[in-house]
């Protein structure tokens, strides 16, 4: 990776740090009135789980793409900074929440901080940092009306986040529905493009104030989120990811695009891969079942398939930019990092 973004990623954690800092007068970043009594050792439990998921570090994409979104305007990217914690924030919230709604053992190499703190903790700590982040928000350094644009695009966001949830819930609670791979794109893009998209519209709008092209660079950016969950799903059939067990979309009955597409291509496997789903979940991530359906997976084209789609989407957002950019040095960055996350 090149020293340039490795300088940007140190700023992006300094930034997050600050804004979920281990001191005294934290919470005065979040909180408004409390009573007398309340003392800091009341707000620990907030703090604790969630920097604890912080601080397991993780690709910062999603921030980076941010700022990186802001650089392709020319601009300082003062203000794109501000709004880090905005983004950052509302992904981790998302994972302490989806984590429990998987029931996923591992994130980022260790334990789910729900199994590690207790259901109850990890959804209240997960619940509150959305609010932080919007409360991230109330401090930007830009005029009411743009913060209200920005509150939009967050709260906007959060609801895309949820519904793309709901989809995947659904699927993995119906054990014989296998969704068409035009409803997982839908799904996907709502769960995992909408975070990039938000990405790209405050890039954007906090350099410019331009709502249209915000507009249009988070669709591109869309694909981006969309892209990097299809590779993802596909590691975690073949390599598994880092810090998570390989396989374990399988236990929690995930209707990927890799097994959608085998299933488009092989619908004789129907009940084969059914099976493997109900037996995993019961044998967990080192069963049999897990490994033979990881087999037969790989013995058929929905592998590559899916990952033929994520090129092609990536290709689309390369060209995306340099259309409304041309190539420009910051064009070329950002292309360079999109090319960078692919290999990862």
């Amino acid at each position: 990776m090149k020293n340039e973004i490795v300088q940007r990623l140190k700023k992006i954690e300094a930034t997050l740090n600050e804004a979920l800092p281990k001191t005294e007068d934290w919470s005065k970043k979040s909180f408004f009135d409390t009573p007398y009594h309340v003392s800091n050792q009341h707000f620990a439990p907030l703090l604790e789980i969630n920097r604890d998921l912080m601080l397991r570090g993780g690709k910062r994409w999603r921030p980076l793409l941010l700022i990186l979104s802001a650089e392709l305007e020319n601009a300082s990217t003062k203000k794109a900074y501000q709004l880090i914690p905005l983004i950052e924030f509302i992904h981790t919230a998302s994972l302490i929440h989806d984590d429990i709604e998987d029931n996923s053992q591992m994130r980022r190499g260790d334990l789910s901080v729900h199994l590690k703190y207790g259901v109850d903790s990890a959804l209240n700590a997960g619940a509150w940092l959305y609010f932080h982040a919007l409360s991230i928000i109330n401090r930007y350094d830009g005029t009411e009306l743009e913060k209200a644009q920005i509150y939009r695009f967050a709260i906007s966001t959060i609801s895309a986040l949820h519904l793309g949830q709901a989809m995947d819930i659904k699927w993995h609670r119906e054990p014989d529905y296998i969704p068409s791979a035009c409803e997982y794109e839908a799904m996907i893009s709502l769960k995992t493009g909408a975070l990039s998209e938000l990405a790209g519209k405050l890039g954007v709008f906090c350099e410019t104030q331009d709502y249209k092209k915000a507009i249009q660079l988070g669709k591109i950016l869309q694909n981006l989120g969309i892209a990097f969950q299809v590779l993802d799903d596909i590691t975690n059939i073949t390599d598994g990811n880092k810090g998570k067990n390989r396989g374990d979309d399988i236990v929690e009955g995930k209707k990927s695009l890799p097994v959608i597409l085998h299933l488009e291509e092989n619908p004789s496997d129907i009940l084969r891969i059914t099976k493997y789903f109900a037996d995993a979940k019961m044998a967990g991530v080192d069963s049999d079942a897990v490994k033979d359906c990881i087999t037969l997976l790989q013995s058929g084209v929905g592998i590559e398939k899916a990952r033929d789609y994520a090129k092609k989407r990536l290709s689309f957002v390369s060209t995306g930019i340099q259309d409304m950019y041309g190539n420009s040095a910051a064009v070329k960055t950002l292309i360079e990092f999109i090319e960078y996350l692919n290999k990862v």
